[in-house]
């Protein structure tokens, strides 16, 4: 990859994705529920974001249409975070994190009919090695977490569903305005779904509107600015020059950091057994050989 858009996008990346390992870590720590620590968090994001005047002067020249679909977008963003943090508490930060090396298998089917690209059979390869590492993940957690593995590999799944329609629409307004407009929707979404989620989800209900102490507010305010505003804003931009599929090995990284971190901050390491360290290198050997077979290939350039 020797085009310098693409060597900035994937530093870009990787920067990105050692904030998301961060958020694991701030999101057990943080005492809320899931449900309304991520209302709390999309909305401090969407408040930030409405003081700037370009966010704005972006939304004014939003066609109606086009509004919409970042919307809707918004709405899988709000799912994600919502059963990746329900994961967190179900489980562990460390399992939550690494459910998310699933999203490559849902990516390379997905990405390719929304993005309107060809379709690899290469890429379905390489994320399907993935999958023992995610067994043997899943074969070192104690059984009381299962629901957290199994919530965690839905939260993976709407990665690739709004990665791949951020890939589509990515090009056509200011990330700003568009991290706003979706993280508003997401806002919107949960609100609406907070009454019926006892009966659709009643693992990740809770009591929507909840105050936060000044511990968790602190740490929301860190969340929102640092951990979710600069990396989601960045990564749209980075999506410009880089395949969702792409985007999304890089993210494979994330487990690492998060395991270190939650080792250090949460000593979660007294929860893990060395067939779960076994399964992250498994999934970290994918990662590194996706780049290593694809450096001869050009790299995929968004339009």
């Amino acid at each position: 990859m020797s085009n310098p858009d693409t060597r900035k996008a994937l530093l870009q990346i990787h920067f990105c994705v050692l904030l998301w390992g961060i958020t694991a870590i701030l999101g057990k720590l943080i005492t809320l529920p899931a449900l309304p620590l991520v209302w709390w968090r999309m909305l401090l994001v969407v408040v930030m974001l409405a003081l700037l005047p370009r966010v704005w002067r972006g939304l004014s020249a939003l066609t109606p249409r086009l509004a919409l679909g970042y919307a809707g977008v918004g709405a899988l963003v709000a799912l994600h975070w919502l059963t990746f943090y329900g994961s967190v508490k179900l489980a562990n930060a460390s399992v939550a994190a690494t459910c998310i090396a699933l999203a490559p298998v849902f990516t390379s089917v997905i990405e390719p009919w929304i993005a309107r690209r060809p379709f690899q059979m290469k890429e379905l390869a390489l994320a399907i090695v993935v999958l023992p590492g995610v067994a043997l993940v899943v074969g070192g957690v104690p059984d009381g977490m299962r629901l957290g593995v199994a919530v965690g590999a839905a939260s993976a799944l709407l990665v690739a569903l709004f990665g791949s329609f951020n890939k589509r629409l990515v090009s056509h307004a200011d990330p700003l305005t568009v991290t706003a407009l979706e993280l508003g929707a997401g806002t919107l979404t949960l609100t609406l779904l907070a009454p019926v989620l006892p009966l659709l989800l009643p693992a990740l209900a809770s009591n929507l509107w909840v105050l936060p102490n000044l511990h968790d507010g602190i740490l929301l305010l860190v969340l929102s600015g640092l951990c979710t505003l600069l990396p989601f804003a960045l990564a749209l931009v980075a999506l410009r020059h880089l395949s969702a599929y792409t985007v999304q090995l890089v993210t494979n990284l994330e487990p690492v950091y998060a395991i270190v971190l939650a080792a250090v901050f949460l000593s979660e390491q007294h929860e893990l057994t060395p067939q779960f360290y076994l399964g992250v290198a498994i999934i970290l050997g994918g990662v590194f050989l996706h780049p290593l077979l694809n450096r001869r290939r050009p790299a995929v350039v968004a339009d």
